[in-house]
C-alpha cells in the first residue's frame, strides 16, 4: 500500500487508513522499530496484563508459585538495600 508522508508541525507522519487501525485494534500507541532499514510498526497491546491469570494458573499447577524469601526472613527486621 503506498502512503504520502504528510507535514505534522516541525515533523513528518503517515495517516493510517481506518480499515487498518480497525483491523489492527490500534488505539493511541504503536510499538516502532527500524529493522533491515524497515520501519515496523506493531499495536501496542491495549490490556497492560492481558494473559496473566493464564500465566500465574500455568506457574500453580508447575509449583513455580512460591515466596522468593521465607518466613524466617521476612519475619525479621528486614532492610531493604537499593
Amino acid at each position: 500500500m503506498l502512503v504520502s508522508v504528510v507535514q505534522i508541525g516541525n515533523s513528518r507522519g503517515v495517516r493510517l487508513p481506518k480499515a487498518i487501525i480497525d483491523q489492527l485494534e490500534i488505539s493511541d500507541k504503536l510499538d516502532m522499530e527500524i529493522e533491515d532499514c524497515q520501519i515496523i510498526l506493531r499495536p501496542v497491546p491495549h490490556q497492560p496484563r492481558q494473559g496473566w491469570d493464564t500465566a500465574f494458573r500455568q506457574m500453580k499447577e508447575n509449583g513455580e508459585d512460591c515466596l522468593l524469601m521465607t518466613e524466617e526472613e521476612l519475619s525479621k527486621d528486614f532492610e531493604w538495600e537499593w
